[in-house]
């Protein structure tokens, strides 16, 4: 059973075509488990799996931590059309994005992406393109801690 606390906003969209969408932006630690339960679809052949963790080396050296924040709205709106424009891109069953805010340690799982397809080849290639888009195109913004300093990480410029 998933773990869904008030701090926590779960938004599902069920698309015309059948996909369904998941969308988080969480404080809680993040779970591969409940993506999975999620993705479960007996017609889908493949599933694709991205986890992004907070490295121990950032731009500035040595990081012990980053604090992420977002701006909620906004970032689930992108998440959501991100995900829209893969769903139109490729034959998808279902699709997870879960991006976890706050203070997270060096090792800590940060975002997870799952998308469920019928065959590999659209699993992988909207993965791909969706965490590619969700670290250009999402406002959340990434603080690099470490003992000797605390410095935002540069972005990209929102479109």
């Amino acid at each position: 059973m998933p773990l869904l606390l008030p701090r926590m906003k779960l938004l599902f969209c069920h698309q015309s075509a059948g996909v369904e969408l998941l969308i988080r932006i969480t404080n809680n630690h993040l779970s591969l488990q409940e993506v999975m339960r999620q993705l479960e679809d007996s017609s889908a052949g493949a599933l694709s799996i991205f986890i992004g963790n907070v490295r121990n080396r950032g731009r500035s050296g040595n990081v012990s931590e980053i604090y992420y924040e977002a701006y909620h709205e906004m970032a689930e709106d992108k998440m959501k059309e991100i995900e829209n424009e893969a769903q139109t891109k490729w034959a998808i069953k279902k699709l997870v994005t879960i991006h976890r805010i706050g203070n997270l340690k060096a090792g800590e799982t940060s975002i997870i992406i799952g998308v469920s397809s019928e065959h590999r080849h659209e699993a992988f290639e909207a993965c791909k393109y969706i965490i590619n888009n969700v670290k250009t195109r999402v406002p959340i913004w990434k603080k690099e801690i470490s003992k000797e300093s605390q410095k935002w990480a540069d972005g990209n410029l929102l479109e």
